[in-house]
């Protein structure tokens, strides 16, 4: 997915972007971390080991503190399984890409707001497990 699809979107010549990646399982395997050391150093956020060359590492099962986990996901599942449920894969599509376009803005300030209050919170509770944020 990396190579097919991420690689071709951000091959544009414009270097003004940071990725980042969830926990998941997969996202953690060393073919995973090499790719994005090759590709992206410096320019990648998630969970990573020593050697990586990362921009900023997350730490393991942080979920609260990537913007995609405490809100992007939810935003669109809320949007794409509605009824009447998609019936095809090309359906779900359509509503994906249509709930993404549909963020705007003034959603994605609040999102960086709520992310300060999150550092916050870890600041003060010296990174001990933070219930319902």
């Amino acid at each position: 997915m990396l190579e097919v699809w991420l690689m071709p979107q951000l091959d544009s010549g414009s270097t003004d972007y940071i990725f980042q990646q969830d926990g998941a399982p997969p996202h953690w395997s060393t073919e995973v971390r090499t790719f994005l050391n090759q590709h992206l150093p410096k320019r990648w956020i998630g969970r990573s080991g020593d050697a990586d060359d990362v921009f900023c590492s997350l730490p393991p099962r942080s979920p609260d503190l990537t913007h995609c986990d405490f809100f992007l996901w939810g935003y669109v599942k809320d949007r794409v399984y509605v009824p009447p449920m998609p019936k095809t894969i090309e359906e779900v599509k359509v509503r994906i890409c249509n709930a993404l376009a549909s963020v705007t803005e003034q959603m994605l300030q609040n999102v960086w707001r709520e992310m300060d209050y999150r550092l916050d919170v870890v600041r003060v509770t010296k990174g001990s497990h933070m219930e319902h944020l």
